[in-house]
């Protein structure tokens, strides 16, 4: 699904502008690799729905007074993020730092819900301790139609990218 992507992808940067390193789940070819604190992050369970009388939330006029029509898409999910590291000091503070890029730093198409993290581990497979967080979260997509009426623009998370024929 393209739009858990997005999501995933819009969590990492954030947590990278937010001074983590982080890549997309499932870590096991690099984690043990790395000497400083690392979050992985993926979208657990997701629940779509559309915003608006079937997704239709009205027109917009784009640079060239072209008129187009905008559909809404709501999710519902839980993002993961594992935070790994050879010290538990470093796990704890990159634990602190991804807190406060979840709640406050992600962009306005993810809005953060409750969050909860797991108590700090020792992972014997990596040989790295770990901190699990869960992130509930509502993302919110935007489409916009294309030139003829049938053609639409694929759904992108809100405030992350733009349509570059529009701008």
């Amino acid at each position: 699904m393209k739009e858990l992507r997005q999501i995933r992808d819009a969590v990492i940067s954030a947590l990278r502008a937010g001074g983590l390193k982080a890549e997309a789940a499932f870590p096991e070819k690099w984690a043990a690799e790395r000497k400083t604190p690392l979050a992985t992050v993926a979208v657990g369970a997701a629940e779509g729905r559309a915003l608006g009388l079937g997704g239709y939330l009205g027109e917009v006029r784009d640079g060239s007074g072209r008129v187009r029509e905008v559909y809404g898409r709501r999710l519902e999910g839980v993002i993961t993020v594992d935070l790994r590291a050879e010290r538990a000091a470093d796990c704890d503070s990159g634990g602190e730092t991804a807190a406060a890029v979840l709640m406050s730093g992600l962009p306005e198409g993810i809005r953060p819900g409750e969050l909860s993290w797991e108590a700090l581990a020792w992972e014997k497979q990596t040989g790295l301790f770990l901190r699990r967080g869960r992130l509930k979260c509502e993302a919110l997509f935007l489409a916009e139609s294309g030139d003829g009426e049938t053609e639409f623009l694929d759904f992108i998370l809100k405030g992350v990218l733009r349509d570059e024929q529009s701008a």
